[in-house]
């Protein structure tokens, strides 16, 4: 029986996000906006639902008057990107 997908890595932005995160230390909402093309509105969301679920971590601040967004992946995030990687191998194998 093979091992169901992480629902939540499943969705296409959602996983853009942690793989884009999984290659750097961190990223701002604009670097990520710009790699996905998502828009600002629906990125807000897909981050926020990774935060809530503890894959990331989102410090908020400000760049002179500008408002900045930063996302780095945490460690459950990279075992839960190596785990859904692992069974999509799985999958293959079929």
């Amino acid at each position: 029986m093979l091992k169901p997908l992480n629902p939540l890595l499943h969705s296409e932005l959602r996983l853009a996000i942690i793989s884009i995160l999984i290659g750097v230390e961190e990223a701002d909402f604009v670097y990520i906006r710009t790699e996905t093309g998502a828009t600002a509105g629906n990125l807000s969301v897909q981050i926020d639902k990774l935060q809530k679920a503890g894959y990331i971590s989102v410090d908020k601040g400000f760049r002179g008057k500008m408002p900045r967004t930063v996302c780095r992946i945490t460690d459950s995030g990279r075992e839960a990107f190596t785990e859904y990687v692992d069974t999509l191998r799985e999958y293959l194998k079929m």
